[in-house]
């Protein structure tokens, strides 16, 4: 069984407030605007990071990491991007690529709202893990974390915390 934390927007802004929801986590997924690389090498100390690139990620953090990103945990497959619209109205190329991977979960971030959505359209659980971050327009500040034992995805959670003013 892996225990996974997932979020995104932190936009350069890695809240004390979450780093307990690290611990004890086996991968943290990042899913964009993650605004500077020491959020991901402060990450990094809890457990293994996949991350992808957002639109305000500058040259080093596009260098590093991929637009999309496709990988297994445990039996599930897993396809990642940052902005991805939502089911049934994705944005651009997200649907046929969504059709040709055939992932059990499509993550994207980018909008600030959270949203955890089976689309039978594409039969894949949709993830958006809100915003982690205190930059954007959000009231909240949001991750997930979740376990996959085989193909299950299990104990979904909603980390909700009070929003920070932005500087």
């Amino acid at each position: 069984m892996k225990k996974i934390v997932l979020l995104s927007d932190t936009h350069g802004f890695l809240d004390d407030r979450f780093l307990p929801h690290c611990k004890g986590a086996d991968e943290i997924w990042h899913a964009g605007d993650i605004g500077e690389k020491g959020i991901l090498e402060q990450l990094s100390t809890y457990a293994p990071v996949k991350a992808v690139f957002g639109n305000i990620d500058g040259h080093p953090l596009r260098h590093e990491l991929p637009e999309w990103l496709e990988w297994e945990t445990e039996q599930v497959k897993v396809l990642m991007t940052h902005i991805g619209g939502r089911p049934p109205k994705f944005v651009g190329e997200v649907k046929e690529k969504i059709a040709s991977a055939k992932p059990t979960i499509f993550i994207c971030g980018h909008s600030h709202i959270l949203l955890i959505q089976f689309y039978a359209g594409l039969n894949c659980l949709h993830l958006n893990p809100g915003a982690a971050g205190r930059s954007g327009w959000h009231k909240v500040q949001t991750l997930l974390k979740f376990c996959i034992e085989g193909n299950d995805i299990k104990q979904m959670e909603i980390v909700e915390l009070k929003r920070l003013p932005a500087k």
